[in-house]
């Protein structure tokens, strides 16, 4: 367990910081830029399960949240991953799994059932909760972007990309089966719409 007494520690005012370990590191290596996209996807998901949590007491409201603190409490894992060269492994390190893409997958699977099949794009929104699970999909997906970025040069758990890559399918069908949930039809993309003027 991480015992943190004291929250500034003034060994990063130079630009660089510690990964598990020990190693510096500058605190914009593509590294450093991955595990702090994937806190930040972390933070977005924080404020979806707070949204999520007000629609409580029903029972699929409840389901979501477990599975969004499930998410969560994987990401955190995952971020530790990330922050440890692999030069620097140690006995009882988190690793990432190939069970933990099949759990996402099984989700991906079942919330799937529950909505209609996509005729065209959809445009985020039309609830916050949707709104904020399409913002976490794209962070997600940037977060895979520079995973992808860094392991062409420094190796890296393949499970770690595939987990992003799912996660990212998984919270744009989580925003689908949301809208479905609350009743609010979805926005789709209608390409080269016209562009409306203001009037009054």
């Amino acid at each position: 367990m991480v015992t943190i007494n004291k929250v500034y520690t003034r060994t990063g005012d130079k630009g660089d910081t510690s990964l598990v370990g020990g190693r510096r590191m500058a605190k914009d290596n593509v590294r450093i830029e991955s595990y702090g996209t994937v806190d930040e996807l972390n933070s977005i998901i924080g404020i979806v399960r707070s949204l999520v949590l007000e629609r409580q007491p029903a029972d699929h409201w409840k389901r979501l949240s477990e599975i969004l603190l499930a998410i969560q409490q994987k990401l955190f894992d995952v971020g530790s991953e990330l922050a440890t060269h692999s030069d620097d492994s140690y006995e009882g390190q988190i690793i990432s799994k190939e069970s933990d893409v099949q759990w996402l997958e099984g989700l991906i699977d079942a919330l799937n059932e529950k909505i209609k099949p996509l005729k065209s794009f959809v445009l985020p929104g039309g609830n916050l909760i949707n709104a904020h699970l399409h913002q976490a999909r794209t962070v997600c997906r940037r977060a895979e972007r520079l995973v992808i970025h860094f392991s062409r040069d420094e190796l890296t758990n393949p499970n770690i990309k595939m987990f992003l890559n799912r996660l990212s399918d998984l919270l744009f069908v989580m925003a689908r089966w949301v809208s479905h949930q609350m009743n609010i039809p979805e926005t789709l993309w209608k390409p080269n719409s016209t562009l409306p003027t203001w009037k009054g």
